[in-house]
């Protein structure tokens, strides 16, 4: 056998990091195409690109934003539970600013109040990181006290009421549709070439992951570590913004109760189904990318059984047990002993004692 062949062999194919997420999202696509056959069509009309599937890489753009922020926080060992407040208030400052204006349909008022709304979203994100970098408070602790305030300043913004605008412009962000591609997902494209770009051609993917292992030996081997968790912090507060945005573009309306509301928990699941370790230094930017098309898939499968919106997070939990169940360092040792067998290469009894200590050695140094 060559080893070009080895290097493909059906073990290592399974034990990818990539493996499980991929498995997940083929499982769902082949569930909906059984369901209904037309789940894989997809139309053109005017030039433009209809479908089931292209309904899911629309919807999912602001998921697609948050986990991409929530990816890098989580690699440098945190969590940011205030990502749903900080679209809530992304969306009331834009909105505000465009109701106010004369002008709604002016490019210049748009990009003024989208530009308003960021900034506004950034300096929230590095508040979180000066908590958590400089002050020292526990992430989940941090990030919850905007969590809870976030949505009280958005009700402050726009008076305690729903802000409702009609702007063509800001409404085509969602809505519009540009080389036959939602304008939506092309933004979450550009957003995914830029987090590859910073994190994985540049030193700073490495720095990050090197925080999210050992904080503490990092400083000492001359890393800025209070700069990368600040600076991660503060990309998660712009990508939530920018989520923001997208979400009011779409209902065209500034919703304090609903925006964002359990996105934090999607994108979580997203980091974590697409291979990234909660206890921070491993991430990969494919498998959150495949992740967040999963929960998007998940979520639009729950919607055409049937099933009441309020029963969805029971499906969504029952997804999290099986991740977890799946990404143990017991169970990930239990199955790559299973394959060996399989193949016939069966592991002696002191490797199968081994296997334990030698899987968790391999994941610290991930």
């Amino acid at each position: 056998m060559t080893d070009a062949a080895r290097g493909i062999s059906p073990k290592k194919i399974l034990t990818h990091r990539l493996a499980l997420p991929i498995g997940a999202l083929l499982a769902l696509v082949l569930l909906n195409t059984i369901a209904r056959p037309s789940f894989l069509a997809v139309s053109v009309r005017d030039g433009q690109l209809y479908g089931s599937l292209i309904d899911i890489i629309r919807n999912s753009a602001p998921l697609m934003l948050v986990a991409l922020g929530m990816m890098i926080v989580i690699a440098t060992r945190g969590i940011d539970l205030s990502v749903g407040a900080i679209m809530a208030v992304s969306g009331a400052v834009s909105l505000t600013i465009i109701k106010g204006s004369s002008s709604p349909n002016d490019l210049g008022v748009i990009a003024l109040a989208i530009l308003a709304g960021l900034i506004t979203t950034l300096l929230f994100g590095a508040w979180n990181g000066f908590l958590v970098a400089v002050l020292g408070i526990q992430p989940i602790i941090a990030t919850l006290v905007l969590m809870l305030a976030g949505r009280g300043i958005a009700f402050l913004i726009t008076q305690g009421n729903i802000t409702t605008i009609n702007s063509t412009p800001y409404q085509f962000m969602a809505q519009g549709y540009v080389i036959g591609l939602p304008f939506a997902f092309l933004v979450a494209v550009a957003a995914i070439i830029v987090v590859v770009l910073v994190e994985r051609r540049t030193a700073l993917g490495m720095l990050t992951e090197a925080v999210g292992i050992n904080p503490t030996a990092s400083r000492i081997a001359g890393v800025r570590a209070r700069g990368i968790i600040w600076g991660a912090y503060a990309a998660s507060g712009l990508l939530a913004g920018m989520a923001g945005v997208l979400y009011t573009s779409n209902i065209m309306a500034a919703d304090a109760n609903n925006a964002g509301v359990n996105i934090e928990v999607d994108a979580i699941l997203a980091v974590v189904l697409g291979g990234a370790s909660l206890m921070g230094g491993r991430f990969t930017i494919a498998g959150t990318v495949i992740g967040v098309y999963t929960i998007q898939t998940l979520t639009s499968t729950i919607t055409f059984l049937g099933v009441p919106p309020a029963v969805t997070p029971v499906f969504k939990a029952a997804v999290i047990v099986i991740v977890c169940l799946a990404q143990s360092t017991r169970m990930r040792a239990w199955f790559r002993g299973w394959t060996s067998r399989s193949a016939g290469s069966g592991p002696t009894r002191r490797e199968s004692a081994e296997t334990p200590a030698l899987v968790g050695a391999g994941e610290g140094k991930a």
